[in-house]
């Protein structure tokens, strides 16, 4: 199973508008055809973004259905705790904790609309893979 830690803007782009590829990213954790990961860090930020209402103002779903669909997302995922910071330093010092547990975890992939900036830190894991929903569904989930 592929291991993947999904930030929080593919989880925001799959609910807001016609989703693209952060939906397909989103509906293949849900399918369990990959295997999402989530620590203390990430299940905050995501908490924290999906109440702000101003946020989802232009969105099709409503609060209830939000909280629904993240619901399950989470139940879908699998829970790390990370304990070492390894402090990429990356330029928005807030994605920091997305290599942490994807480190933690072992995970395969970052799944991001941001790669530019997850890509640009001091310390490099060449076994860690930053890629966005439209890659991961190339990649992995489209089937010939």
């Amino acid at each position: 199973m592929l291991l993947v830690v999904v930030d929080t803007n593919v989880l925001v782009s799959a609910l807001l508008g016609g989703g693209g590829k952060s939906r397909h990213v989103l509906l293949a954790c849900l399918r369990g055809e990959l295997q999402p990961v989530i620590g203390a860090a990430l299940q905050t930020e995501y908490e924290d973004v999906f109440s702000r209402e101003h946020l989802w103002a232009s969105s099709a779903t409503t609060a209830l259905e939000r909280e629904r669909v993240l619901d399950a997302f989470l139940s879908r995922c699998s829970w790390i705790e990370v304990f070492f910071a390894w402090r990429p330093n990356l330029p928005d010092e807030g994605d920091n904790h997305l290599v942490e547990l994807a480190l933690a975890a072992q995970a395969h992939i970052i799944v991001s609309k941001n790669i530019r900036d997850l890509r640009g830190g001091e310390l490099k894991f060449p076994s860690l893979n930053v890629f966005t929903p439209k890659q991961v569904w190339e990649k992995y989930l489209c089937q010939p």
